[in-house]
């Protein structure tokens, strides 16, 4: 008789350890699930992590420059007060199936409204880099064609603000699906009407100057 019930207890004490673990692991659950549904048993959820959902290691199209750093002042070497020659400029990872690339350069913070100083485009899709003081013709060796800007001027004009607050001016530099049937010498708006539909992606560099 003492033999079972010693036998008994032991099975209890064994259920009781049983029943709070199958209890705790409930609560776990509803705590990692988050709130449901009244009375919908409780699911244990599963974030993917960002680099999994987007393909790890996937790296976005750039745009970077040695002549100065992003978001920084642009030197006088590339302003209407120095030698006015064009930053030099390098991109990576441009998107799948790029065929061309163009460049604008504008400042948004000009009294008129945004000006631009240089409009570029029909860069081959092995280009991936520009070097400095890029000649001021419309068309250049590899091909590339030079637009007008706003000092009615082929290729590049750099900052050149009245005084007062820094100007902002931003390089643009557009990844399209193919080459654009443009003439040497197109503005900056004709260049936007010519991408429409082939714009792949985009990437920004931007410098600011004072007077």
């Amino acid at each position: 008789m003492r033999s079972w019930l010693c036998r008994s207890e032991r099975f209890l004490r064994r259920e009781r350890v049983l029943l709070g673990f199958k209890l705790g692991l409930v609560v776990w659950l509803i705590g990692v699930s988050g709130p449901g549904v009244a009375g919908a048993p409780a699911v244990m959820a599963w974030t993917v992590p960002p680099a999994m959902a987007q393909g790890a290691g996937k790296m976005a199209f750039a745009i970077s420059s040695t002549s100065f750093s992003n978001s920084s002042d642009i030197p006088k070497k590339f302003t209407c007060d120095g030698a006015d020659v064009s930053p030099e400029f390098s991109w990576t990872d441009p998107p799948p199936g790029t065929q061309s690339f163009a460049l604008i350069a504008d400042d948004p913070d000009a009294p008129s409204g945004t000006w631009t100083h240089w409009v570029l485009f029909d860069l081959p899709a092995t280009t991936t880099s520009l070097a400095e003081a890029v000649s001021k013709v419309d068309q250049l060796p590899g091909g590339e064609r030079q637009g007008r800007n706003d000092f009615r001027k082929i290729g590049y004009n750099g900052p050149c603000p009245p005084p007062g607050k820094p100007h902002r001016y931003v390089f643009k530099l557009y990844s399209l699906s193919s080459k654009l049937n443009l003439k040497p010498g197109a503005s900056k708006q004709e260049l936007e009407q010519a991408m429409e539909g082939l714009t792949l992606g985009s990437a920004e560099w931007m410098g600011t100057y004072r007077r």
